[in-house]
């Protein structure tokens, strides 16, 4: 019986711990919990009565818990898909408990603080695994996105979300050290952990600006929870060119810029369509270049999401085809054996032809880092266009196919991460929301609603300049968490000779 009671306690804590987790992502946004829910896990993982099986199993609830209301957005690229996600991404922090105990056990049970260490270190190298694999990975709901509206965003600057990812472990872990050995050293580091994290970064800027640029972002609205293939690309197209109308000569803007894939052409190419014919006239009224999501077939079952400079004078002097792609959205992988088994696959019927250009545009001698939707929930991906001298960094995306704002406020936040990783300015535009202007602080400065027409206009700073993390990236930090967890290996072997002799 009191076994029993015991595994019910460790479940029903377990999902405490991850719901938690959860509730301090967008759309809750109460990031003070991520502390509480990851601390809460790791008391329940240290409890030197339970097994190690019961170890793991609590890793797997606790990550369970924590991505399924904070992923539920999945469910409508997937429903199966959904599901096999959240299984195989707790079973990546079950591994890595796994993992830990078994340095734990090396190393001696009651050695606490190396516990805590190994466990701060697998859990964040089970994280880096989640944003890169499968199918390129899946970096949502991560502890970054819940602290980027934190005073502790800006240490991404320094580490990108893994550094984030890190601390989040980290303070959890010191939580939990004080809780079971309250001593003054142990609130004395705390603090300085959180003070050195909190304003450090606010005093270490990387970039200068250069000049400014006046942009209007166009949202065109509409109701949420649209697909595509139920749309009328007709009616997108109308509700963004009247939008654009709202924009005047004396709002003197410098460019346009319009959301992911608002024009769809079929069976023809944009240039020679009359979508171009209507925007050019727009782009002429206003004497500007606008930037459009555009929408092309390529061979049969295939298409392309790009994003185009088209000028006054209707030519087309850049563009940029999107190269990540969302796996079960904008193509199927391993269509052919999950068309044998029976899925539905027919829901995502063709695939995007990924580009192979770098991630920027220029725009009369501006140059913008482009991540269209998907891209911008990576950091490489924004900044490839920094390394190539970006000043900007545009986000056209397009959420309507969702309901809910559970992904687009986690956009919303990555795109303020990408602000402080890169030290650039941000304009997202969505057609039915959420778009936004974002300072190299990561300051949300506009938002729109969502579902509504809005054009929003902001002078933006053009900023030139590297971040440490865009000078690094993400391998370093890879690489010393790897080291680090080697060298607990090893030292736990020697320990654990030393006590059988």
């Amino acid at each position: 019986m009191k076994s029993r009671y015991e595994r019910l306690r460790r479940t029903l804590s377990a999902l405490g711990a991850g719901v938690l987790t959860a509730l301090s992502l967008p759309p809750w946004g109460w990031w003070p919990l991520l502390f509480v829910g990851v601390a809460w896990f790791l008391l329940l993982v240290n409890e030197p009565t339970a097994t190690r099986r019961s170890h793991v199993q609590v890793a797997a609830i606790w990550c369970a818990a924590w991505l399924a209301p904070a992923t539920w957005w999945m469910k409508s690229l997937s429903v199966p898909g959904y599901i096999a996600a959240v299984a195989a991404f707790a079973g990546f922090h079950a591994v890595a408990e796994y993992i830990s105990q078994l340095v734990v056990v090396h190393a001696d049970r009651d050695t606490t603080r190396h516990r805590l260490t190994v466990q701060v270190v697998a859990h964040t190298l089970a994280e880096a695994l989640r944003f890169s694999f499968p199918f390129g990975g899946v970096p949502l709901a991560s502890f970054g996105i819940a602290l980027a509206a934190s005073p502790f965003g800006l240490l991404a600057r320094f580490g990108g979300v893994l550094l984030l990812t890190l601390f989040g472990f980290a303070t959890a872990a010191l939580l939990t050290r004080l809780y079971t050995h309250p001593r003054f050293s142990g609130a004395v580091a705390l603090v300085v952990v959180v003070l050195i994290a909190g304003v450090v970064p606010r005093f270490s800027d990387f970039s200068r600006r250069v000049g400014t640029v006046r942009i209007a972002i166009v949202q065109g609205g509409g109701e949420q929870g649209t697909r595509a293939i139920n749309s009328d690309p007709n009616e997108v197209l109308q509700r963004h060119i009247e939008a654009t109308r709202r924009i005047s000569n004396t709002d003197q803007v410098d460019f346009v810029l319009w959301p992911e894939n608002v024009v769809d052409v079929d069976l023809e190419k944009f240039t020679t369509s009359n979508a171009r014919r209507l925007i050019a006239a727009e782009a002429a009224r206003l004497d500007v270049p606008f930037l459009v999501g555009i929408t092309e077939d390529a061979e049969p079952g295939r298409f392309l999401n790009a994003q185009v400079v088209l000028q006054p004078d209707g030519t087309v002097t850049d563009r940029y085809d999107k190269v990540r792609r969302v796996p079960f959205g904008e193509y199927m992988p391993m269509r052919g054996l999950l068309d044998a088994l029976g899925a539905p696959v027919d829901l995502v019927p063709n695939d995007a032809v990924a580009g192979t250009t770098p991630a920027k545009l220029s725009v009369d001698g501006t140059t913008l880092a482009v991540a269209i939707s998907w891209e911008i929930f990576f950091g490489g991906r924004v900044n490839e266009g920094i390394e190539r001298g970006a000043e900007l960094v545009i986000n056209p995306t397009n959420g309507s196919s969702y309901t809910g704002t559970i992904l687009q406020t986690q956009q919303v936040a990555s795109s303020r991460l990408r602000a402080i990783e890169s030290s650039r300015w941000v304009a997202q535009a969505a057609p039915t929301g959420f778009s936004a202007f974002v300072d190299h602080n990561g300051r949300v400065i506009q938002r729109s609603a969502v579902s509504e027409e809005r054009v929003l206009i902001e002078t933006v700073h053009l900023r030139s300049g590297r971040t440490p993390y865009s000078q690094l990236g993400d391998a370093p930090f890879i690489a010393a968490l790897f080291i680090l967890l080697a060298g607990a290996m090893i030292k736990g072997r020697a320990r654990a000779k030393a006590l059988a002799q």
